[in-house]
């Protein structure tokens, strides 16, 4: 299957190793409908919009079943498997963040950086 990755998974990011070893496809990015938020600089939080959206730079991975599963067991907590649509119309399966739980807890939003490793490469971490 094809996964988008856009968090800490991205290739030079700390939690890389949590795709075991997927075949990167290539770079990509969303549509311009999501937000994307830092939830506790940890990792990335997006979520679709009807208006004011931006498209967030990824990367696109093949995964197997295996791999698959591995990277879903090791997700942070209230992430959860949706599809999401890349900016040639493409649809592929990706990790939301509950977009109330980002609201309620005022996780920041970091939309402006365009993705992850912008936002950390800009905070001078990986």
């Amino acid at each position: 299957m094809l996964f988008f990755i856009c968090g800490s998974a991205l290739r030079g990011q700390p939690d890389h190793g949590n795709l075991s070893g997927a075949a990167f496809v290539r770079e990509a990015q969303t549509k311009p409908i999501y937000r994307l938020h830092s939830v506790e600089d940890q990792h990335p939080g997006i979520y679709e919009v009807p208006s004011g959206g931006v498209a967030i730079k990824g990367e696109l991975y093949e995964l197997s079943d295996e791999q698959h599963a591995h990277l879903i067991a090791t997700e942070p907590p209230n992430l959860y498997e949706a599809a999401i649509e890349l900016d040639d119309g493409t649809h592929v399966s990706a990790m939301i963040y509950p977009r109330d739980l980002i609201e309620a807890r005022g996780y920041a939003d970091i939309s402006h950086y365009g993705g992850w490793a912008a936002f950390k490469a800009a905070r001078g971490a990986n």
